[in-house]
């Protein structure tokens, strides 16, 4: 039996069958979304418990970058004053984020709980940017059914994704400049489409280009902004500006002029801005840290002989955003490739901008060869919008009124559609897990060493409370105890021992020769407490030692001793410097 095609049946049965198709794609809608709004919101409970132990992703971050890139904030709220000569400032270099957090803390104080909350509300965000890009751009022109289910199975999959769910808890640096970079492609968007306007508005017979012009001015303006405070979040930010550039090449409808006009005006703004930033703050005071973050991070473990090894790595570590997700992404980055090149470059735009954002940060983790799992966040993002995009095309296609293939594109969609339950049902079923078992082992250990400062400041005023450890800066986030970093520095150790003095030495799991060298002529160690923390078996206890000066009397405790180290060779590295980033992945 033949059934009529929708084009066959009479115009009223047809307007009632959309309006009754419509009503049933927004209740779909809204169910997902309420769906990934719970999920949403059970980021904010139990945000001071760790990183969840023995989890897929082993990341250092956990130990270090709250802290780190923090500081400035920290210490501002703390002392008055954001740097601290000779130890890590790397908000010379990343003054976005701290500045953020510095407001945040004139309303909370220093605050772990804060910090993490405010990180959970940049990935609110995200998620809403996620959803809006896709609702503008991600059609491209396909009218077989009313509404695009793609913005909301974006917002489901990020929301219930535990990869997400656990780096967008930590008050990182990731997530900041994901949502930049969404907010910069909706500005190309906007900024691209105003510049076509306002340049057709010139052309003989056209209309008054007053109001354009101003529009056009505001968005690209803005757009311009954009680009220096993604690179002052994060460097690596200069790794997604061909995404931001094609979005906005397409959006003047790929017309030379408009495009050249608004890219040379953004770039102008953006040139501007970095460089005010640059001649009126950095270089007259800062440059020194400045110039230390970019030499701590230009090391590279990729050569001709390691390319191979690295790429392979770079590629199967994308595992890391979920078993299921990351080769359905595959297949949608293989489709999209291919349907970009048919189309001769023409595809949705949308779809090539996430192309463009997933290679060009894919090259910079290449090339870095640093394969640390937060860094795959900048990728899980576009990683998982093109993967909705490319089903819900599938969708449209199984759904159009063309009789040839349609059974073929309905296969695809039903069991595509499958996949992605499955991803979604088991990575809300391991983000419920870390909500219900939480552990506080990290949080635990700075508050005993907290508390043993306290206990030693209270019967020796004269005992400095200065903390020095490589995790000090995430003890200040979580005790608001003063550090200093015993590895990065714009000082040498030996240099800053001496100009600081510190009165404790918090170190994971043993003390290294040459630490013990540089500490042994000013102090003796005195062990004070040792105390289980997170799951690395390189960095799970935490050992503090009292630093006692050589010409005090000395005090009560386990005196410390010198002795041959039993730290992995691959950690074992000289005062100031850091493990190659190959050495550690393997």
């Amino acid at each position: 039996m033949n059934f009529p095609t929708l084009a066959e049946l009479p115009q009223e049965t047809r307007a009632q069958n959309a309006a009754d198709t419509l009503t049933t794609e927004r209740l779909v809608e809204a169910v997902l979304l309420a769906v990934a709004a719970i999920f949403f919101l059970l980021h904010f409970v139990h945000l001071k418990a760790d990183f969840p132990n023995h989890s897929p992703w082993m990341d250092w971050a956990k130990y270090t970058d709250e802290g780190w890139y923090g500081d400035a904030a920290i210490r501002h709220y703390q002392l008055g004053h954001w740097n601290v000569p000779g130890d890590f400032n790397p908000a010379a270099a990343l003054p976005v984020w701290p500045a953020i957090e510095l407001v945040l803390f004139r309303v909370t104080g220093v605050s772990l709980v804060a910090a993490r909350a405010l990180t959970v509300s940049v990935f609110g965000l995200i998620l809403v940017c996620c959803y809006r890009l896709i609702r503008c751009l991600a059609r491209d022109g396909r009218e077989s059914r009313p509404r695009s289910f793609a913005p909301a199975i974006v917002v489901v999959l990020l929301s219930v994704n535990p990869f997400c769910f656990v780096f967008s808890r930590l008050a990182i640096l990731e997530p900041l400049l994901i949502l930049l970079m969404l907010a910069a492609l909706l500005a190309a968007n906007s900024a691209g489409t105003a510049s076509a306007l306002a340049w057709d508005a010139q052309s003989p017979g056209g209309i008054d280009g007053k109001l354009l012009n101003r529009r056009f001015a505001i968005r690209v303006g803005a757009l311009g902004l954009l680009l220096p405070v993604m690179v002052l979040t994060k460097t690596t930010g200069v790794f997604l500006f061909p995404a931001i550039c094609w979005l906005l090449w397409a959006s003047t409808a790929y017309r030379v002029k408009p495009f050249l006009r608004a890219a040379g005006v953004a770039c102008g703004v953006g040139i501007v801005a970095w460089s005010g930033y640059y001649l009126f703050f950095v270089r007259p005071r800062y440059l020194i840290d400045y110039r230390y973050l970019f030499s701590a991070n230009a090391y590279t473990g990729i050569t001709l002989a390691t390319f191979g090894t690295v790429l392979r790595d770079a590629l199967f570590d994308g595992s890391w955003i979920g078993e299921t997700l990351f080769p359905l992404a595959l297949i949608a980055v293989i489709g999209s490739m291919a349907e970009f090149c048919f189309q001769r470059l023409r595809c949705n735009p949308l779809v090539v901008a996430l192309l463009l954002w997933i290679f060009g940060y894919g090259a910079f983790l290449t090339y870095h060869a640093n394969l640390q799992p937060r860094y795959y966040l900048v990728l899980a993002i576009p990683l998982t919008m093109l993967t909705a995009v490319a089903f819900d095309a599938v969708l449209a296609l199984a759904y159009s009124d063309a009789r040839a293939g349609r059974l073929v594109f309905r296969l695809t969609a039903i069991v595509s559609g499958a996949a992605l339950l499955f991803a979604a049902a088991s990575g809300a079923w391991q983000t419920l897990a870390f909500v219900r078992h939480p552990e506080y082992t990290w949080v635990s250990a700075a508050n005993q060493i907290n508390d043993a400062v306290q206990r030693e400041t209270a019967a020796h005023p004269e005992h400095s409370r200065l903390v020095m450890s490589i995790s000090g800066s995430d003890l200040a986030l979580m005790t608001g105890l003063p550090s200093i970093c015993d590895d990065f520095g714009t000082m040498t150790l030996p240099e800053r021992v001496a100009k600081y003095k510190p009165g404790w030495f918090a170190t994971w799991n043993d003390v290294e020769d040459e630490k013990m060298e540089v500490l042994a002529p000013w102090f003796r160690l005195v062990r004070v407490a040792t105390i289980p923390a997170l799951d690395d078996p390189d960095r799970n206890v935490l050992i503090l030692y009292r630093l006692d000066p050589l010409n005090s009397p000395g005090q009560p405790g386990r005196p410390g001793r010198r002795r041959y180290l039993s730290v992995p060779r691959r950690l074992r590295t000289k005062v100031g410097e850091q493990p190659s980033p190959l050495q550690l992945k393997h």
